[in-house]
């Protein structure tokens, strides 16, 4: 974990940076859906609906204050362009 502070990017919450899931991705309204539902109800995170895994969310890595680096799917800090 680097502990790095930032300040959040500028995109709400419940938009992923499209590095992390891709406008073209197969299950991206499944994966919304239930990220959505975790924040609403202010909870850590969800059950992946493809996968099973527990992923965290936007709002519960917010509230960390800090980016650990590790490539979350909803990780709010990440600001730069998607790779081309």
């Amino acid at each position: 974990m680097n502990g790095e502070r930032k300040p959040l990017a500028d995109r709400p919450l419940t938009e992923p940076h499209p590095s992390r899931v891709s406008p073209e991705h197969p299950d991206r309204a499944r994966i919304l859906a239930a990220h959505t539902a975790a924040l609403a109800a202010d909870e850590a995170g969800y059950l992946d609906p493809t996968s099973g895994l527990f992923v965290l969310s936007a709002g519960f890595l917010a509230r960390r204050g800090t980016c650990c680096g590790r490539g979350c799917r909803h990780c709010p800090y990440v600001d730069d362009p998607p790779a081309k």
